[in-house]
């Protein structure tokens, strides 16, 4: 697998209109600019994106207009995590149907879950996907750290590429 998603992968903010609906149009003309300025990826909906704002339809519309805007010029990586890990296999996959070049999956949090479930996560959303993995360990947001013994399990599958 190819491990490499870019050298400058930038973390996209999404636009939104004053009303609070999002900017499809602002986003994409910023995704172009990123792109026209030095990136050769792109983070749609992470947490600088306002992931935890946006509903699944959002996300997947913003996926598909910054795939359309910036076509192979860079890479799109998908923030597709949650604490729900049928929720975060579910987008994964639609996601990955859309053409992402990688997701981006947050640590579950809230629920705090043991090693055992750090490692069922990602490993079921590894498994409905053929694109590179990125673990997002924030533990400031999450509540949970993975450890090193961990993330080194984790690293072990084959498309978990970074942290």
């Amino acid at each position: 697998m190819n491990r490499s998603l870019g050298d400058i992968i930038t973390a996209m903010v999404t636009a939104f209109h004053e009303d609070g609906t999002v900017n499809y149009d602002g986003t994409a003309r910023l995704a172009r600019y990123l792109v026209d300025n030095g990136s050769d990826g792109l983070v749609v909906s992470g947490t600088t994106g306002e992931s935890p704002t946006l509903t699944d339809d959002e996300k997947l519309n913003l996926f598909k207009v910054v795939l359309e805007a910036v076509g192979d010029r860079a890479t799109v990586v998908a923030g597709t995590g949650s604490n729900d890990t049928a929720h975060s296999v579910a987008l994964t996959e639609k996601a990955s149907e859309l053409g992402v070049d990688g997701v981006l999956v947050v640590t579950p949090y809230y629920n705090k879950p043991p090693v055992a479930g750090i490692m069922a996560h990602f490993n079921a959303i590894a498994e409905v996907t053929d694109k590179p993995v990125i673990i997002y360990n924030i533990p400031g947001r999450c509540s949970i750290n993975i450890e090193p013994e961990t993330l080194a399990e984790l690293y072990a599958i084959d498309n978990i590429i970074a942290v």
